[in-house]
């Protein structure tokens, strides 16, 4: 689904040793916690915002994470005797945090890749969707129907993922330099300095839902992006009893579950704020 992650830094990371809390390979098998490391800032899977409820887990004394993606991992945890603990990690340092042991595994809207499967674990999909792009609606794109209708206009992307990837599928597109947030990328297309951005659609219909001048555009069958729009979770390479865990407890949870928990996550997203 998202996010092609580039692995250089990897085993610097690896040489960095772990916390008190975890063993030598790098996991916290014995601890009581379960350390899920995730954005806080990619709507409707993740997000941060400063007040409490009941689907939301604190970050910091004065923040909160809450989403598709913090439900999920408060549920696993929950079923696998853990308490869950989220923690706000940038895009980039996920994986070798994972590969640290500064977390145990990652709940982000990540998609398995062949280049990702060589450094951890993944768990089948724990979600899957399709790819759009979201314009504004006073836009001449809200009709078509086919990605190469994009060309010549502006496509912005998120970096290190497929969201920015798939641009090039465009012949003749202008393919912007990717910004680090998806929403950074929404004010930039909001100011219109970006004609389109990609999205899967449960973070389209989430972010349409928070900023009424703007809508997306499906394809039609066969015009669109080629792309794995699914997402699992990953989990360090040599912690199998844990991705054993992780693995048991989300084949417990339905789809039918699954989709009333991305309703109801898009339904209270934040909107984007300028």
């Amino acid at each position: 689904m998202r996010k092609l992650f580039t692995l250089l830094f990897v085993s610097l990371f690896l040489l960095c040793g772990c916390s008190n809390a975890s063993n030598d390979n790098g996991t916290n098998e014995e601890s009581s916690v379960l350390r899920v490391g995730m954005e806080c800032d990619y709507a409707p899977f993740n997000w941060t915002q400063v007040s409490d409820s009941d689907t939301a887990v604190p970050i910091s004394s004065v923040d909160y994470a809450d989403g598709y993606d913090v439900v999920i991992a408060s549920m696993i945890a929950e079923k696998i005797g853990r308490e869950v603990q989220i923690v706000k990690t940038d895009w980039d340092s996920l994986i070798p945090s994972l590969n640290a042991g500064a977390i145990d595994c990652i709940i982000a809207g990540m998609t398995e890749t062949p280049e990702r499967a060589q450094s951890v674990s993944f768990t089948t999909p724990y979600y899957e969707s399709d790819m759009v792009v979201i314009v504004r609606k006073d836009s001449e794109l809200v009709d078509i129907d086919d990605i190469q209708e994009l060309a010549g206009y502006n496509v912005l992307g998120q970096a290190n993922t497929t969201y920015d990837e798939v641009i090039d599928q465009i012949e003749g597109v202008n393919h912007m330099t990717p910004l680090s947030t998806y929403s950074r990328m929404v004010l930039s297309l909001q100011a219109e300095e970006a004609d389109a951005i990609t999205a899967e659609l449960p973070v389209a219909n989430g972010v349409v839902a928070a900023n009424p001048d703007l809508t997306y555009v499906v394809f039609a069958q066969g015009k669109g992006f080629e792309v794995d729009t699914s997402v699992s979770i990953a989990v360090a390479k040599e912690n199998t009893d844990l991705l054993n865990q992780i693995q048991e407890a989300l084949d417990s949870i339905s789809q039918d579950e699954r989709m009333a928990i991305m309703e109801a996550a898009v339904n209270r997203q934040p909107a984007v704020e300028e």
